[in-house]
């Protein structure tokens, strides 16, 4: 199966981080991180319209989304100094990453709906988000 395009007028982290907005006065504790859920957009680069009715693709990504753009860490995310679970691997905010779905809290944060997860459910990093799906 390869990879569904989708029709990015705009870069989609810049998208997030402005419907985003300020994160001030939001902390994230000890080795949790805040991921934004991505949200495909409407039209796929082939020009096809993804449905957003109940039970359709788009809405799905809400409940069963595999991808987020981290936007705020805790201050022993990705912190190991025994080096087994991250291997020197490097994750911040900005990076897109992959999870399983029921590993995270959903939380909606300026009214973007997020997830908190641990870092270690974190299952891996991406260059493009819609890579998976």
């Amino acid at each position: 199966m390869s990879v569904v395009k989708m029709a990015h007028p705009n870069d989609p982290r810049a998208e997030i981080t402005k419907a985003l907005g300020s994160l001030d006065g939001i902390d994230i504790f000890h080795n949790q991180v805040l991921a934004v859920v991505y949200i495909r957009p409407e039209k796929t680069a082939g020009g096809i319209i993804m449905p957003d009715i109940a039970g359709g693709t788009r809405s799905e990504d809400k409940w069963q989304g595999k991808v987020g753009l981290i936007v705020k860490t805790g201050k022993n995310a990705f912190v190991d100094p025994s080096g087994v679970w991250f291997e020197g691997e490097k994750l911040g905010v900005g990076d897109w990453i992959f999870f399983r779905s029921s590993d995270g809290w959903m939380i909606t944060v300026n009214g973007v709906l997020c997830r908190i997860l641990d870092d270690t459910v974190i299952r891996g990093k991406l260059d493009h988000p819609d890579r998976i799906s």
